[in-house]
């Protein structure tokens, strides 16, 4: 089921991680199909803890930065604005190097607020963390 607003490419959305935060912590846009979008994120000393572990609140930066930009797909941007309310992340495991890869599905798609489970992995595909992200859908 195609979910974004209009049709866009993964070459079209990739600049926006290019800024601020996302960018500071190396995050990245890898893939997207009809109704999922796909990033990554590298564990190293940006994103790690004292103790040398995937640190939990860079893991939902990831999660929660994939979702806004999964309801900004989905809304017409030039009348609606995106915001995160919500956010809830189970962290089952860690990482130590490498890559950490997230995968954002719809849960809910309303019209005054969408939800997204954000599935985190290591390379092995491996569950790092589960992720729920809401996000306000807000009228210009």
């Amino acid at each position: 089921m195609h979910i974004w607003h209009q049709a866009v490419t993964l070459e079209e959305v990739k600049p926006v991680v290019e800024v601020a935060m996302l960018h500071h912590l190396g995050i990245e846009l890898v893939a997207m199909g009809d109704d999922w979008l796909k990033g990554r994120m590298p564990v190293d000393e940006r994103t790690r803890q004292p103790a040398g572990l995937l640190h939990g609140g860079a893991t939902c930066v990831l999660g929660e930065s994939l979702a806004s930009i999964a309801s900004a797909l989905c809304v017409d941007l030039n009348t609606h604005g995106v915001v995160g309310t919500e956010i809830s992340a189970s962290h089952i495991r860690s990482a130590k190097e490498g890559w950490v890869y997230g995968t954002c599905r719809p849960f809910h798609l309303g019209r005054r607020n969408h939800v997204w489970d954000v599935r985190v992995t290591d390379g092995e595909e491996t569950l790092i963390s589960a992720i729920r992200m809401t996000a306000a859908i807000l009228a210009y």
